[in-house]
């Protein structure tokens, strides 16, 4: 359970992870006023933050997934198993979206809501 723990931790510093790569080394940006700077964005960094937005539009139905699965007595090492892929495929798919492999970043976006939708049936 340790494990299932770990791994909803560290689903929600997918997308911080996701922001530090789009503004790690960049000149000019400002924390005062953040969103202006990122609309401003080209390239890698661009996408880095494009990368972001979908990691939080992914949090909500993952941790919904995994709190149902637990509420329907799921067995913790296959929900941490399916979780560690999740974690896995996410961090690819921001590697993926950073170096413009679309395709390949579309494949793994798709194996993530698969693995999300198979944490979403475990257990009773």
């Amino acid at each position: 359970m340790l494990l299932v723990k770990v791994c909803l931790l560290l689903a929600a510093f997918v997308p911080l992870l996701s922001a530090v790569a789009a503004k790690a080394g960049a000149k000019g940006f400002t924390n005062k006023e953040p969103r202006p700077w990122l609309a401003s964005l080209g390239g890698w960094r661009a996408r880095a933050h494009a990368a972001q937005a979908n990691a939080f539009e992914a949090l909500p139905f993952f941790y919904g997934a995994v709190l149902l699965a637990l509420w329907s007595g799921a067995q913790a090492a296959t929900l941490a198993g399916l979780m560690v892929a999740w974690l896995i495929l996410r961090v690819l798919y921001l590697l993926a979206y950073i170096a413009d492999k679309d395709r390949i970043r579309s494949l793994i976006w798709f194996l993530s809501l698969v693995v999300t939708i198979r944490i979403l049936f475990l257990g009773a």
